[in-house]
């Protein structure tokens, strides 16, 4: 333990300190305005990340499982719908197609970048398959070139997953603003993390913009009147107001975490494997991700010495009990049975200093050094 303190997987109060001032301000901007809902704060937000992301249109929602939800509806996928998707990401990815009573249809993952396997893709398309959720796993994005090629032959949509990828770059463009719908979470933990729940749509196409504009409200676009079967997912005032702030630092901090990701890299020992970055993709290290053979047992030796890990993710969506009716089974996706066995997310957090890391790195590379 370093100076009788646990290091955490994310410190979330250290960055508090550092922007405790100007939320503080928005924050009485918003009392005193007295809109707490679908006011200026979340209007200002929607085009900040737009902006952002590169695309023409951003919506707020509560959350990011319900921008996956609503990012379905939007398309019109529904009962007897197939949407394609990794195994090998948060449950709420294969969640949210259930629940507007489409089937999940698994596809393996690649080697290198746990994100879904292009080159797998196609053998599962059938006559009721609709689009594809692309997960940008961990901060670092799907390969994209290809399942667009695969999505305009096969006429199907693309959903963006990048709940973990804010910031992320493809061949120079955001994700989130590729496909027809980005979908965004804005959880705490998140690389822009609300103080609560939180989540955001982007999209280019002004149709799907006005579609979940009303889904989000009620399915109502004026008071009292309603066209949809909707859902009540607006982002609140105080939620926007936070957002805005931290969006003002994103990049700074997505820079720390890069140059944090580089030391670990650069120092870990050669019996770990770190993730590795291809050519035309950044990556915004949402989590820290090592592959080890003796997993267990090194979470076990960093527990001890106060050091926190996690596991993302243990039990692959197609070997979960809520997918039993689907009929997977082990073995179905061997790459991503055999990283779920394997993967551990190490603590990376903006305000991560080197004494800490350094701890954490000698740490490991003293256990592996007896038990390699």
């Amino acid at each position: 333990m370093l100076n009788n303190k646990k290091i955490p997987m994310v410190d979330l109060t250290e960055e508090l300190q550092l922007l405790r001032t100007p939320i503080l301000e928005m924050v009485t901007e918003v009392l005193d305005s007295g809109q707490y809902v679908l006011g200026k704060k979340g209007i200002e937000l929607e085009r900040a990340v737009a902006d952002y992301v590169g695309a023409a249109h951003g919506l707020g929602v509560a959350n990011g499982t319900d921008a996956l939800h609503l990012a379905l509806r939007a398309l019109d996928i529904g009962p007897g719908d197939e949407v394609i998707t990794t195994p090998f990401t948060f449950f709420a990815t294969a969640e949210a197609i259930a629940l507007v009573g489409a089937k999940p249809i698994f596809v393996d993952i690649e080697e290198e970048t746990y994100t879904i396997d292009p080159s797998k893709i196609e053998e599962v398309i059938t006559e009721n398959t609709k689009a594809i959720i692309v997960v940008h796993l961990y901060g670092q994005a799907a390969n994209m070139n290809e399942i667009l090629e695969i999505a305009a032959k096969h006429d199907l949509k693309i959903i963006e997953d990048a709940c973990q990828a804010i910031g992320t770059e493809y061949n120079g463009k955001r994700v989130g603003a590729i496909g027809n719908i980005g979908c965004f979470s804005f959880f705490p933990s998140k690389n822009l993390g609300a103080f609560g729940d939180a989540g955001f749509i982007t999209t280019n196409q002004t149709d799907i913009y006005k579609k979940v504009e009303k889904l989000r409200n009620h399915g109502s676009d004026r008071k009292y009147e309603h066209s949809l079967i909707g859902l009540n997912s607006r982002l609140d005032e105080f939620q926007a107001a936070i957002l805005l702030v931290k969006l003002y630092y994103l990049d700074i901090f997505l820079h720390s975490r890069n140059e944090i990701a580089k030391r670990y890299t650069e120092n870990l020992n050669e019996h770990v494997k770190t993730p590795p970055i291809s050519e035309n993709r950044e990556h915004t290290f949402h989590q820290y991700c090592i592959e080890i053979t003796k997993r267990n047992e090194l979470m076990e030796v960093l527990e001890k010495n106060g050091i926190a890990s996690s596991i993302y993710y243990p039990i692959p969506l197609h070997l979960q009990k809520a997918f039993n009716n689907l009929a997977y089974k082990q073995g179905d996706f061997p790459v991503t049975e055999r990283i779920a066995t394997r993967i551990l997310a190490l603590p990376i957090y903006p305000m991560m200093s080197f004494q800490q890391q350094d701890y954490i790195i000698t740490t490991i590379n003293d256990y592996l050094a007896s038990n390699g």
